[in-house]
């Protein structure tokens, strides 16, 4: 196993600690971290919220820069194809840290102005990192995803709930709106009135409601989730990873643009595309009827 400076796993602060495992005759690297468990098995990053004493809260102090530099470290590595995001323990994660809500300390300590700030340097970091990742991203919700917890599942690209898994964004229920953007999320998943709904209401909506509603993809048992997300995440890394990054961003621009600038867009993204090893060797692959393999190239 290389640990260089430019690799993911890289050290770079002190309170990381490294375990080399081996899985079926693979190496598997864990990086432990204050908010984050960051596991990797050849192409594919899990990270998982680990503070499941708490139902693994987000906005702590520093949480913000964590997120964002390991989202950093997975963009600048061309080898990472696909991400799987979940919690530890029972929950996915149940959002904010109500208590110090209550105390009016960390995030919530201060004149308006200073929270404002709060939110703008750390939650909001956080969203922007994960919504920044350029390799796909599989949220396995393993629990309760409420308030913060759900929308930055939403921002995944795709969802797979546990049975056991709950959806809400309560906000309006502890006498805040929804600071972190929800309200830009979560019509895009679900749609306007739906969305609507949930906000207004307070509602938590189990996982089959979520899987009829669009919000996940697929249902599983609280045993093989994380089994079912990589299956899924390796069928996703089997793909040409230039084009797989390319694909992502049509997506996500797509939604912002007209359509005569997503055809433009597509148009000069294929052209770069044409010329790539991995289209030749998709092509070959297709014409020889055997199995493709993509190096990036």
């Amino acid at each position: 196993m290389r640990c260089l400076p430019t690799d993911l796993f890289a050290p770079c602060l002190l309170t990381w600690r490294y375990l080399a495992l081996s899985k079926s005759g693979k190496t598997l690297t864990v990086r432990l971290m204050n908010l984050l468990k960051t596991q990797r098995e050849g192409a594919v990053v899990r990270l998982t919220i680990d503070r499941p004493e708490t139902m693994n809260p987000l906005g702590q102090a520093g949480d913000g820069d964590e997120v964002a530099r390991v989202c950093r470290e997975i963009n600048r590595d061309k080898t990472v194809r696909c991400v799987i995001l979940t919690g530890a323990g029972r929950a996915f994660s149940a959002g904010g840290d109500v208590k110090a809500m209550r105390d009016r300390s960390g995030a919530f300590a201060g004149p308006p102005p200073e929270i404002s700030d709060g939110y703008r340097e750390n939650i909001h970091v956080i969203l922007r990192a994960i919504y920044g990742l350029r390799v796909p991203m599989i949220a396995a919700v393993n629990g309760p995803a409420i308030g913060l917890g759900c929308d930055v599942a939403c921002l995944a690209d795709m969802r797979i709930a546990s049975e056991t898994a709950r959806f809400g964004v309560t906000f309006l229920k502890l006498g805040i709106i929804p600071g972190d953007g929800g309200t830009w999320i979560l019509p895009r998943v679900i749609g306007q009135s739906r969305a609507a709904e949930l906000f207004y209401t307070g509602d938590v909506i189990d996982a089959k409601t979520a899987l009829e509603w669009g919000l996940v993809s697929r249902i599983t048992t609280p045993e093989t989730l994380l089994e079912e997300a990589e299956r899924l995440a390796l069928k996703v890394a089997a793909q040409p990873p230039h084009a797989l990054r390319q694909a992502k961003m049509l997506l996500r621009q797509g939604q912002q643009m007209s359509y005569d600038s997503a055809l433009e867009l597509a148009a000069n993204t294929q052209a770069m595309m044409h010329l790539t090893k991995d289209h030749e060797e998709g092509v070959a692959a297709l014409l020889e009827e055997r199995a493709a393999d993509f190096k990036g190239e």
